[in-house]
Formats: structure tokens, sequence, C-alpha cells
């Protein structure tokens, strides 16, 4: 595969830290963004985001949060309420045409033309945007895509994923410097699934800055280096990936011991164990951002009340179980 910064070759390397209004500028700032349709109660709230070029950025957010809203906007798809956004430098609204050329989306539905060519449709979608023919950057993306051998088939031949690579190849074809991908592995088994996260580092690493908004939190864990979580219109947090697990993440401390119990001894109590069913193993669950976890006390008392431990494993909560939380019930 090919990289992909042979279809960039104007592109910045990605900075290793972003510093909003610092020396690098974010690719796509949103200032005090808000939405409401008429009649109706506001749909965002508020939305403020700095985007750093070429960072992976995962919006997570249940069903009717606003992320469609949002990157509806942001697209030129939706008209903009209050406040503004800048991509690029470009204001969305002032200086629309040459906003919308520095992005690609690529949508959740599948909406290829299903009698035409893969390379007719990517070439046609160069087009669209005022770009002058360029054979050379349309074969280098359906190499990236590992679409070059189905150039000349037909888009109702190709199975749910290839599909999904000609959407990518779609929005890659005027050379942007956004890519917002919308569920981008939605229908795509788990191998194909594990091929595009690949392409979308390939992306990043050529200069491409990707925002995705995606329900396989797994996809978010995987490949973001920030997670924004949006919640009823409001954007409730915005974090780098490792921060957040270590500022919001829990660890279980699991214990198994040599010999079953029946019921946790009453000298344990003030520590919050939880004994499994079978009695062979103890949970411990302890906070991260504590500067003592217990852990220490724990195992004097559980070796005064004489059990012997035959194994112990630690694990951290995962994003998922981050992202529940944050969102709760009344999402």
């Amino acid at each position: 595969m090919q990289k992909p910064s042979t279809l960039h070759e104007t592109a910045e390397p990605p900075p290793s830290a972003f510093r909003p209004g610092g020396a690098d500028a974010p690719i796509l700032r949103i200032q005090g963004l808000g939405k409401r349709y008429s009649g109706g109660p506001p749909v965002l709230h508020d939305i403020n985001l700095d985007i750093a070029p070429g960072e992976i950025f995962a919006l997570l957010g249940p069903n009717g949060a606003g992320k469609t809203t949002l990157i509806g906007i942001v697209c030129g798809i939706v008209n903009p309420g209050e406040g503004r956004v800048l991509v690029g430098g470009h204001d969305i609204v002032r200086d629309y045409r040459a906003a919308r050329s520095l992005i690609g989306l690529v949508p959740q539905e599948l909406t290829t033309d299903a009698f035409e060519t893969v390379w007719a449709t990517v070439s046609f979608s160069r087009g669209l945007f005022g770009r002058p023919p360029n054979p050379a950057h349309i074969e280098r993306v359906l190499r990236q895509l590992s679409l070059w051998n189905k150039k000349d088939a037909k888009i109702m031949t190709l199975s749910g994923g290839m599909k999904r690579r000609v959407l990518i190849a779609k929005a890659l074809s005027h050379e942007p410097r956004i890519l917002f991908l919308d569920e981008p592995t939605a229908g795509v088994d788990v191998r194909l699934r594990q091929e595009m996260w690949q392409v979308v580092r390939e992306l990043r690493d050529g200069g491409v800055t990707v925002i995705l908004t995606t329900h396989y939190i797994e996809e978010a864990e995987e490949m973001a280096d920030r997670v924004g979580v949006i919640r009823a219109g409001r954007l409730v947090l915005v974090e780098e990936k490792a921060a957040l697990m270590r500022k919001l993440g829990r660890k279980e401390l699991t214990l198994t011991l040599e010999a079953p119990l029946s019921a946790l001894p009453a000298s344990l109590a003030a520590h919050d164990l939880t004994l499994s069913e079978d009695g062979r193993e103890i949970t411990y669950v302890y906070n991260t951002r504590s500067e003592r976890t217990g852990i220490a006390p724990l195992l004097e008392d559980l070796s005064a009340a004489g059990l012997r431990l035959q194994d112990l494993a630690t694990r951290q909560s995962s994003l998922e179980d981050i992202f529940v939380s944050l969102v709760g019930e009344t999402a």
C-alpha cells in the first residue's frame, strides 16, 4: 500500500502536540456554535472546539445528541445558527467555497451511483470541487484504499465494505485537509474494519485531519488522539484519550483465593469487596485518580484474616465504561 503522503504532498506533518492559540493554528475552530430549528428546542448549545492539523478526533454520543447536526454545519450541509466556524482560517459562511474545498465527507449512507464505475465516480467527485483532472492522484487514492483492481467495476457489483471504501475515495478525490467519517465501519466485517483503521492512521500520518463519529467504542479507543463526548447538544467533555483514561478510569483488582469462601470475613467489610459466586475470587474496585488506592491495607487485612492468594490481576476500565458513565441514562 502506497503511503498517503503522496496524496497530500504539500501537507505539513502532524504536530507532536497541539496548543490552542499557540504556534500550531487549528485546522478547525468552532466558537460558540448553536443551532435551533424553527419552533423546536436548541439542537446545539455553545459548542467550542479546536481541532489540530493531523489529529484523529473521535466524536462520541448517543443517537439524537447532535453529532450529525454539528458535522452538517461544518460541512456546509446545515445552515449554522449562532457562533462561528473556521476551516483552515476560512469562515464557512463568508468564505464558503474555500472552506468547503478543504473538507472531505464520508456519509454513513451508501449513496454511490450504482451504475457508474469506481474510476468514473471518484473522478467526477473531484470535478465537483472545480479541481482539474489528475488521473495520477485518483490512481494513488484507489491503490491506497485497495480499490485499484476494482477501478472498472460498477458500484452495484461491490460488497458493502468496498462501497464504503469508494465513499472514502470520493471524499479524498479533491485532496482535502480534513476528512469527516460518519460511522466509517458500519456494516463492515472485523477484518475490513481493522484494514480501514490502518488506512485512517496512514491518512493522519500524511497530514490529513480525521474527525469520526462512531458507535463502536473500540474504534475510538483504537484510533483517536482525542475524544469528545456530546450529549443533548452540549459538548460535555473533550480530552486526550490517554488522559481521559487516567482521569476517569477505574481499575479492578481481582484476587484469586487458594480456597473458596462461603462469605467474606467481617474484618474485610470496610474495603467494599465483591465475592464471586463460586467463592474463589474477590474483586476490589479503586479509582486511579486517588493518591491512595487502598490496596496495601487490603492485602494486610487479607493476610490477617488468614486468606491465601493464588493469583491477582488488574483490569483498566475501557473507554466504553467511561462513555456510559458520562452520558448516563438521561442521554
